[in-house]
Protein backbone atom coordinates (compact mmCIF):
# COMPACT_ATOMS: atom_id res chain seq x y z
CA UNK A 1 0.00 0.00 0.00
CA UNK A 2 1.33 3.55 -0.56
CA UNK A 3 0.02 6.85 0.56
CA UNK A 4 1.52 10.43 0.85
CA UNK A 5 3.24 8.98 3.67
CA UNK A 6 6.18 6.55 4.20
CA UNK A 7 5.71 3.48 4.88
CA UNK A 8 7.74 2.40 7.86
CA UNK A 9 8.68 -0.49 10.07
CA UNK A 10 7.39 1.08 13.24
CA UNK A 11 5.37 -2.10 14.88
CA UNK A 12 4.97 -1.00 18.25
CA UNK A 13 2.67 2.19 17.93
CA UNK A 14 1.66 4.15 20.93
CA UNK A 15 -1.62 5.84 19.92
CA UNK A 16 -3.64 8.38 22.08
CA UNK A 17 -6.44 7.11 24.19
CA UNK A 18 -8.34 9.42 26.36
CA UNK A 19 -5.51 11.44 28.17
CA UNK A 20 -2.94 8.52 28.04
CA UNK A 21 -1.83 6.43 25.13
CA UNK A 22 -1.90 2.78 24.28
CA UNK A 23 0.81 0.75 22.70
CA UNK A 24 -0.23 -2.24 19.90
CA UNK A 25 2.41 -4.99 19.09
CA UNK A 26 2.10 -4.96 14.82
CA UNK A 27 5.13 -7.10 14.73
CA UNK A 28 3.29 -10.40 12.43
CA UNK A 29 1.97 -7.23 9.91
CA UNK A 30 3.34 -8.17 5.95
CA UNK A 31 3.88 -3.84 6.05
CA UNK A 32 2.81 -0.94 8.15
CA UNK A 33 1.89 2.61 6.74
CA UNK A 34 1.04 5.66 8.93
CA UNK A 35 -1.12 8.00 7.79
CA UNK A 36 -0.53 11.68 9.13
CA UNK A 37 -1.59 14.71 7.19
CA UNK A 38 1.33 16.95 6.13
CA UNK A 39 3.64 18.72 7.83
CA UNK A 40 1.82 22.06 8.39
CA UNK A 41 3.16 25.56 9.78
CA UNK A 42 2.97 26.15 13.11
CA UNK A 43 2.28 30.16 14.48
CA UNK A 44 4.82 30.34 17.31
CA UNK A 45 3.45 33.95 18.28
CA UNK A 46 -0.36 33.83 18.52
CA UNK A 47 -0.62 37.77 19.46
CA UNK A 48 0.85 38.84 16.25
CA UNK A 49 -1.29 36.62 14.05
CA UNK A 50 -3.94 37.51 15.65
CA UNK A 51 -3.15 40.83 15.11
CA UNK A 52 -2.14 40.52 11.27
CA UNK A 53 -5.33 38.22 10.87
CA UNK A 54 -8.05 41.28 12.40
CA UNK A 55 -6.08 43.87 10.47
CA UNK A 56 -3.92 44.16 7.53
CA UNK A 57 -4.08 40.14 6.83
CA UNK A 58 -7.74 40.20 6.80
CA UNK A 59 -10.01 39.29 4.02
CA UNK A 60 -11.97 42.82 3.61
CA UNK A 61 -11.83 45.34 5.97
CA UNK A 62 -10.35 44.99 8.80
CA UNK A 63 -12.27 44.39 11.88
CA UNK A 64 -12.12 47.34 13.31
CA UNK A 65 -13.50 48.97 10.70
CA UNK A 66 -16.88 47.25 10.50
CA UNK A 67 -17.38 48.17 14.73
CA UNK A 68 -18.47 51.56 16.38
CA UNK A 69 -17.78 51.97 20.11
CA UNK A 70 -21.29 51.65 20.75
CA UNK A 71 -21.95 48.53 19.03
CA UNK A 72 -23.09 45.44 21.19
CA UNK A 73 -21.27 42.35 19.89
CA UNK A 74 -21.84 39.38 20.24
CA UNK A 75 -18.92 36.12 20.17
CA UNK A 76 -19.90 33.03 18.91
CA UNK A 77 -17.62 30.02 20.45
CA UNK A 78 -18.09 26.38 19.89
CA UNK A 79 -18.44 24.09 22.76
CA UNK A 80 -16.21 21.64 25.03
CA UNK A 81 -16.02 19.08 21.99
CA UNK A 82 -14.13 21.32 19.81
CA UNK A 83 -11.44 22.49 23.01
CA UNK A 84 -8.60 21.38 20.34
CA UNK A 85 -8.65 24.19 18.68
CA UNK A 86 -7.94 26.16 22.23
CA UNK A 87 -10.73 28.92 21.19
CA UNK A 88 -9.86 30.52 24.74
CA UNK A 89 -6.79 31.76 23.80
CA UNK A 90 -8.43 33.78 20.52
CA UNK A 91 -11.78 34.48 22.65
CA UNK A 92 -9.48 36.36 25.12
CA UNK A 93 -7.51 38.35 22.29
CA UNK A 94 -10.32 39.27 20.70
CA UNK A 95 -12.22 40.46 23.55
CA UNK A 96 -8.73 42.19 24.21
CA UNK A 97 -9.14 43.82 21.33
CA UNK A 98 -12.68 44.85 21.02
CA UNK A 99 -11.80 46.65 24.34
CA UNK A 100 -8.53 48.24 23.39
CA UNK A 101 -8.80 49.11 19.59
CA UNK A 102 -12.22 49.16 18.99
CA UNK A 103 -13.42 51.04 21.97
CA UNK A 104 -16.49 48.58 23.02
CA UNK A 105 -16.80 48.00 27.05
CA UNK A 106 -16.93 44.38 28.16
CA UNK A 107 -20.19 45.31 29.32
CA UNK A 108 -21.76 45.15 25.36
CA UNK A 109 -20.06 41.71 24.69
CA UNK A 110 -21.82 39.08 25.16
CA UNK A 111 -20.42 34.95 24.11
CA UNK A 112 -22.85 32.34 23.21
CA UNK A 113 -21.69 29.09 22.93
CA UNK A 114 -22.86 27.13 19.40
CA UNK A 115 -23.77 24.01 21.19
CA UNK A 116 -26.33 23.38 18.14
CA UNK A 117 -28.09 19.88 20.25
CA UNK A 118 -25.39 19.10 22.46
CA UNK A 119 -25.53 19.50 26.05
CA UNK A 120 -24.77 22.90 28.00
CA UNK A 121 -21.84 23.93 28.77
CA UNK A 122 -21.26 23.51 32.85
CA UNK A 123 -20.08 27.12 34.42
CA UNK A 124 -16.04 25.65 34.84
CA UNK A 125 -17.04 24.74 31.33
CA UNK A 126 -17.79 27.71 30.07
CA UNK A 127 -15.02 30.22 31.72
CA UNK A 128 -12.51 26.96 30.01
CA UNK A 129 -13.83 27.56 26.75
CA UNK A 130 -14.22 31.45 26.79
CA UNK A 131 -10.81 31.95 29.12
CA UNK A 132 -11.16 33.58 32.79
CA UNK A 133 -10.73 36.58 31.47
CA UNK A 134 -13.45 36.63 29.17
CA UNK A 135 -15.74 34.75 31.71
CA UNK A 136 -15.02 37.03 34.67
CA UNK A 137 -16.12 39.92 32.42
CA UNK A 138 -18.65 39.09 29.77
CA UNK A 139 -21.63 37.78 29.63
CA UNK A 140 -21.36 33.91 28.38
CA UNK A 141 -24.17 31.49 27.81
CA UNK A 142 -25.19 28.71 26.42
CA UNK A 143 -27.33 28.26 22.90
CA UNK A 144 -30.63 26.10 24.08
CA UNK A 145 -32.10 24.93 20.88
CA UNK A 146 -35.52 24.27 22.92
CA UNK A 147 -35.86 28.08 23.56
CA UNK A 148 -39.23 29.94 23.37
CA UNK A 149 -37.16 33.06 23.03
CA UNK A 150 -35.82 31.85 19.54
CA UNK A 151 -35.98 34.58 16.60
CA UNK A 152 -37.22 33.48 13.41
CA UNK A 153 -34.80 35.63 10.30
CA UNK A 154 -36.05 34.21 6.91
CA UNK A 155 -35.83 30.92 5.18
CA UNK A 156 -33.48 29.40 3.15
CA UNK A 157 -33.31 28.31 -0.83
CA UNK A 158 -34.60 25.11 0.34
CA UNK A 159 -37.70 26.65 2.48
CA UNK A 160 -36.02 25.83 5.66
CA UNK A 161 -37.51 28.32 8.50
CA UNK A 162 -34.25 29.44 10.34
CA UNK A 163 -34.72 30.29 14.08
CA UNK A 164 -31.74 31.36 15.90
CA UNK A 165 -30.92 32.89 19.27
CA UNK A 166 -32.15 36.37 20.13
CA UNK A 167 -27.86 37.44 20.80
CA UNK A 168 -27.13 36.76 17.01
CA UNK A 169 -30.10 39.13 16.08
CA UNK A 170 -29.60 43.57 15.97
CA UNK A 171 -26.05 42.76 17.32
CA UNK A 172 -22.63 42.84 15.74
CA UNK A 173 -22.23 38.95 15.20
CA UNK A 174 -18.13 37.37 15.37
CA UNK A 175 -17.87 33.80 15.01
CA UNK A 176 -14.54 32.02 15.96
CA UNK A 177 -14.53 28.52 14.81
CA UNK A 178 -12.35 25.84 13.58
CA UNK A 179 -12.27 24.38 10.34
CA UNK A 180 -11.75 20.53 9.75
CA UNK A 181 -13.24 17.99 7.09
CA UNK A 182 -17.33 17.17 7.96
CA UNK A 183 -19.06 13.83 7.84
CA UNK A 184 -22.36 15.53 6.35
CA UNK A 185 -21.18 19.23 5.87
CA UNK A 186 -18.33 19.21 3.97
CA UNK A 187 -16.04 21.01 6.27
CA UNK A 188 -17.15 22.40 10.19
CA UNK A 189 -16.97 25.92 11.20
CA UNK A 190 -18.01 29.47 9.76
CA UNK A 191 -21.84 29.25 8.73
CA UNK A 192 -21.98 25.77 10.84
CA UNK A 193 -21.53 27.81 13.67
CA UNK A 194 -24.72 29.03 12.88
CA UNK A 195 -26.73 26.41 11.41
CA UNK A 196 -26.37 24.38 13.65
CA UNK A 197 -25.09 26.01 16.47
CA UNK A 198 -27.19 28.90 17.54
CA UNK A 199 -30.80 27.21 15.41
CA UNK A 200 -33.64 25.69 16.81
CA UNK A 201 -34.12 22.04 16.91
CA UNK A 202 -36.79 22.06 14.44
CA UNK A 203 -34.35 24.64 12.02
CA UNK A 204 -31.54 21.86 12.88
CA UNK A 205 -33.66 18.55 12.28
CA UNK A 206 -34.79 20.08 8.39
CA UNK A 207 -31.28 20.51 7.66
CA UNK A 208 -29.58 17.48 8.62
CA UNK A 209 -32.48 15.19 7.45
CA UNK A 210 -31.22 16.26 3.64
CA UNK A 211 -28.01 13.99 4.92
CA UNK A 212 -30.72 11.24 3.66
CA UNK A 213 -31.13 10.14 0.00
CA UNK A 214 -34.88 11.07 -1.26
CA UNK A 215 -35.17 7.87 -3.33
CA UNK A 216 -33.05 4.86 -1.70
CA UNK A 217 -32.41 3.55 1.91
CA UNK A 218 -28.90 5.02 2.21
CA UNK A 219 -27.17 8.60 2.76
CA UNK A 220 -27.40 11.05 -0.16
CA UNK A 221 -24.09 10.89 -2.19
CA UNK A 222 -24.61 14.47 -2.30
CA UNK A 223 -23.20 15.06 1.52
CA UNK A 224 -19.26 13.67 3.10
CA UNK A 225 -16.72 14.88 4.05
CA UNK A 226 -14.69 17.70 1.51
CA UNK A 227 -17.68 17.94 -0.44
CA UNK A 228 -19.59 21.09 -0.62
CA UNK A 229 -20.20 21.42 -4.70
CA UNK A 230 -23.74 20.94 -4.75
CA UNK A 231 -24.64 19.68 -1.06
CA UNK A 232 -27.61 20.76 0.11
CA UNK A 233 -26.44 20.48 3.55
CA UNK A 234 -24.00 23.28 2.97
CA UNK A 235 -25.63 25.54 0.93
CA UNK A 236 -28.74 25.00 3.60
CA UNK A 237 -26.31 26.08 6.15
CA UNK A 238 -24.72 28.97 3.76
CA UNK A 239 -28.01 30.72 3.24
CA UNK A 240 -29.16 30.46 6.75
CA UNK A 241 -25.37 32.16 8.08
CA UNK A 242 -26.42 34.95 5.22
CA UNK A 243 -29.69 35.57 6.94
CA UNK A 244 -27.71 36.04 10.67
CA UNK A 245 -24.94 38.07 8.61
CA UNK A 246 -22.25 38.01 10.66
CA UNK A 247 -19.57 41.07 10.99
CA UNK A 248 -16.40 38.78 10.85
CA UNK A 249 -15.29 35.66 10.85
CA UNK A 250 -12.15 33.88 12.47
CA UNK A 251 -11.39 30.75 11.08
CA UNK A 252 -8.75 28.46 13.35
CA UNK A 253 -7.03 25.85 11.69
CA UNK A 254 -4.46 23.36 13.89
CA UNK A 255 -2.39 20.95 13.28
CA UNK A 256 -2.73 17.18 14.67
CA UNK A 257 -1.36 17.88 17.86
CA UNK A 258 -3.77 21.27 18.36
CA UNK A 259 -0.99 23.72 17.56
CA UNK A 260 -2.06 26.63 15.56
CA UNK A 261 -1.49 26.59 12.26
CA UNK A 262 -3.22 29.53 9.97
CA UNK A 263 -5.95 31.81 11.01
CA UNK A 264 -8.10 33.03 8.31
CA UNK A 265 -10.19 36.46 8.93
CA UNK A 266 -12.00 38.90 7.83
CA UNK A 267 -15.57 38.71 5.26
CA UNK A 268 -17.57 35.51 7.06
CA UNK A 269 -17.58 33.63 3.81
CA UNK A 270 -14.25 33.74 1.98
CA UNK A 271 -12.46 33.64 4.73
CA UNK A 272 -13.89 30.54 6.16
CA UNK A 273 -13.81 29.08 2.27
CA UNK A 274 -9.86 29.92 2.24
CA UNK A 275 -9.80 28.11 5.72
CA UNK A 276 -11.41 24.83 3.93
CA UNK A 277 -8.93 25.38 0.95
CA UNK A 278 -6.41 24.78 3.61
CA UNK A 279 -7.52 22.22 5.59
CA UNK A 280 -8.02 19.96 1.96
CA UNK A 281 -4.30 20.85 1.39
CA UNK A 282 -2.90 20.00 4.49
CA UNK A 283 -5.38 17.12 5.72
CA UNK A 284 -6.86 15.43 2.49
CA UNK A 285 -4.50 12.43 1.94
CA UNK A 286 -4.62 10.55 -1.54
CA UNK A 287 -3.77 6.95 -1.19
CA UNK A 288 -3.21 4.84 -4.30
CA UNK A 289 -4.50 1.52 -2.72
CA UNK A 290 -7.03 0.26 0.52
CA UNK A 291 -5.42 -1.54 3.49
CA UNK A 292 -6.67 -4.91 4.54
CA UNK A 293 -6.52 -3.42 8.51
CA UNK A 294 -6.89 0.03 9.36
CA UNK A 295 -5.72 1.18 12.85
CA UNK A 296 -7.44 4.42 13.79
CA UNK A 297 -7.36 6.53 17.10
CA UNK A 298 -8.98 9.76 17.30
CA UNK A 299 -6.07 11.37 18.63
CA UNK A 300 -7.59 10.93 22.18
CA UNK A 301 -9.22 13.18 24.94
CA UNK A 302 -11.50 15.54 23.90
CA UNK A 303 -11.90 13.94 20.17
CA UNK A 304 -12.91 10.42 21.74
CA UNK A 305 -14.94 12.45 25.24
CA UNK A 306 -17.90 10.27 23.30
CA UNK A 307 -18.89 7.98 20.43
CA UNK A 308 -20.34 10.90 19.25
CA UNK A 309 -17.78 12.26 18.53
CA UNK A 310 -15.23 9.70 17.86
CA UNK A 311 -17.38 8.28 15.08
CA UNK A 312 -15.93 11.16 12.93
CA UNK A 313 -12.34 9.29 13.09
CA UNK A 314 -14.08 6.04 11.90
CA UNK A 315 -16.10 7.81 8.70
CA UNK A 316 -13.11 9.46 8.04
CA UNK A 317 -10.54 6.57 8.21
CA UNK A 318 -12.90 3.93 6.95
CA UNK A 319 -12.08 5.10 3.39
CA UNK A 320 -8.29 3.62 3.82
CA UNK A 321 -10.03 0.22 4.33
CA UNK A 322 -10.26 -2.51 1.66
CA UNK A 323 -14.14 -3.94 1.62
CA UNK A 324 -14.41 -6.97 3.87
CA UNK A 325 -10.75 -5.86 6.00
CA UNK A 326 -10.99 -5.39 9.52
CA UNK A 327 -11.12 -2.38 11.31
CA UNK A 328 -9.72 -1.01 14.66
CA UNK A 329 -11.15 1.93 16.24
CA UNK A 330 -9.64 3.62 19.22
CA UNK A 331 -12.28 5.28 21.31
CA UNK A 332 -12.67 5.58 24.92
CA UNK A 333 -15.62 7.45 25.56
CA UNK A 334 -16.04 8.09 28.92
CA UNK A 335 -19.61 9.83 27.88
CA UNK A 336 -20.95 7.09 26.31
CA UNK A 337 -22.43 7.42 23.60
CA UNK A 338 -22.53 11.13 24.17
CA UNK A 339 -26.46 12.11 23.52
CA UNK A 340 -29.04 10.67 25.33
CA UNK A 341 -30.71 9.41 22.36
CA UNK A 342 -27.78 7.61 20.40
CA UNK A 343 -28.04 4.03 21.18
CA UNK A 344 -31.86 4.54 21.29
CA UNK A 345 -31.44 3.57 17.74
CA UNK A 346 -29.80 0.04 18.42
CA UNK A 347 -33.80 -1.15 18.73
CA UNK A 348 -34.83 0.03 14.89
CA UNK A 349 -31.69 -1.51 14.00
CA UNK A 350 -32.14 -4.87 15.55
CA UNK A 351 -35.27 -4.98 14.08
CA UNK A 352 -34.31 -4.11 10.50
CA UNK A 353 -35.92 -0.23 10.16
CA UNK A 354 -33.46 1.78 10.88
CA UNK A 355 -33.49 3.89 7.54
CA UNK A 356 -37.28 3.72 7.63
CA UNK A 357 -37.35 4.90 11.52
CA UNK A 358 -34.85 7.59 11.03
CA UNK A 359 -37.21 9.10 8.30
CA UNK A 360 -40.37 8.94 10.58
CA UNK A 361 -38.83 10.64 13.06
CA UNK A 362 -35.27 12.76 12.20
CA UNK A 363 -32.79 13.61 15.19
CA UNK A 364 -29.07 14.68 14.67
CA UNK A 365 -28.00 11.62 16.49
CA UNK A 366 -29.81 9.19 15.31
CA UNK A 367 -28.20 9.61 11.64
CA UNK A 368 -24.45 10.05 13.11
CA UNK A 369 -25.15 6.57 14.21
CA UNK A 370 -26.72 5.86 10.80
CA UNK A 371 -23.74 7.28 9.15
CA UNK A 372 -21.80 4.72 11.59
CA UNK A 373 -23.51 1.73 10.92
CA UNK A 374 -23.20 2.15 7.32
CA UNK A 375 -19.12 2.83 7.67
CA UNK A 376 -19.31 -0.46 9.72
CA UNK A 377 -20.79 -2.45 7.16
CA UNK A 378 -17.92 -2.06 5.07
CA UNK A 379 -15.50 -3.94 7.20
CA UNK A 380 -15.48 -7.65 7.85
CA UNK A 381 -14.16 -7.45 11.20
CA UNK A 382 -14.95 -3.88 13.34
CA UNK A 383 -13.01 -3.82 16.76
CA UNK A 384 -13.14 -0.98 19.63
CA UNK A 385 -11.21 -0.02 22.41
CA UNK A 386 -13.41 1.71 25.07
CA UNK A 387 -15.18 1.88 27.86
CA UNK A 388 -18.39 1.31 26.58
CA UNK A 389 -20.57 -1.52 27.32
CA UNK A 390 -19.99 -3.99 24.22
CA UNK A 391 -23.74 -5.01 24.43
CA UNK A 392 -24.57 -1.56 23.69
CA UNK A 393 -22.73 -1.30 20.00
CA UNK A 394 -22.90 -5.44 19.35
CA UNK A 395 -25.68 -4.68 17.20
CA UNK A 396 -23.87 -2.10 15.54
CA UNK A 397 -21.67 -4.49 14.46
CA UNK A 398 -18.72 -3.02 16.52
CA UNK A 399 -16.82 -6.08 19.08
CA UNK A 400 -15.72 -3.92 22.39
CA UNK A 401 -13.16 -4.62 24.38
CA UNK A 402 -11.81 -2.77 27.13
CA UNK A 403 -8.27 -3.25 27.53
CA UNK A 404 -5.22 -3.25 24.65
CA UNK A 405 -4.07 -6.72 25.55
CA UNK A 406 -7.83 -8.00 25.13
CA UNK A 407 -7.60 -5.84 21.89
CA UNK A 408 -4.45 -7.63 20.57
CA UNK A 409 -5.31 -10.66 21.28
CA UNK A 410 -8.13 -10.14 18.42
CA UNK A 411 -6.20 -8.89 15.97
CA UNK A 412 -5.16 -11.08 13.29
CA UNK A 413 -2.44 -9.32 11.27
CA UNK A 414 -0.11 -12.28 9.57
CA UNK A 415 0.47 -11.36 5.71
CA UNK A 416 -1.65 -8.35 6.35
CA UNK A 417 -0.97 -4.60 4.94
CA UNK A 418 -1.81 -2.23 8.14
CA UNK A 419 -2.83 1.17 8.05
CA UNK A 420 -2.53 3.03 11.17
CA UNK A 421 -4.16 6.76 11.48
CA UNK A 422 -2.82 8.24 15.02
CA UNK A 423 -5.27 11.23 14.30
CA UNK A 424 -8.15 10.33 12.70
CA UNK A 425 -10.25 12.84 13.30
CA UNK A 426 -7.86 14.97 11.47
CA UNK A 427 -7.09 13.07 8.11
CA UNK A 428 -9.09 12.02 5.46
CA UNK A 429 -7.89 9.43 2.90
CA UNK A 430 -9.09 9.96 -0.59
CA UNK A 431 -8.61 7.88 -3.57
CA UNK A 432 -6.72 9.70 -6.31
CA UNK A 433 -10.04 10.37 -8.42
CA UNK A 434 -11.39 11.67 -5.38
CA UNK A 435 -8.54 13.78 -4.16
CA UNK A 436 -8.70 15.36 -7.44
CA UNK A 437 -12.33 16.27 -7.40
CA UNK A 438 -12.57 17.30 -3.75
CA UNK A 439 -9.15 19.90 -4.18
CA UNK A 440 -11.39 21.37 -7.10
CA UNK A 441 -13.84 22.44 -5.09
CA UNK A 442 -11.70 25.67 -4.91
CA UNK A 443 -10.05 26.03 -8.10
Amino acid sequence: MTACSSTIDARRPSLRYGKEAVTLDLSAAASVTYLYGSQMPVVNDLEAAFRNGVEEGAYGLPLRQRLCPEDKVTIILSDITRFWMRQDRICELLVRYLQSACGIAAGQIAVLVALGTHRPMTPAELEMIASPYVFARCKVVNHDCDSPALVAVGETRYGNRVEVNPLAVGRKVIVVSATVHHLMAGYGGGRKSILPGISSRATIRRNHCMALDPAAPHSSALVGSGRLRGNPIDEDMEDAAALVNPAFGINIVVDAQSRLSALFCGDFRRAWRESCAYCQRYYGRRIDAQADVVIASCGGYPKDLNLYQGVKSLLNAVNALKPGGTFVLLCQCPEGGGTPDFFDWTKPLSQGRLDAALREAFTIAGYIFYASCEAIQKAGTFLMLSEIDPALVKDMGIVSVRTAGQLQEKLALAGKHVAVIPYGGYVLPQPAAEYERLNAEFS
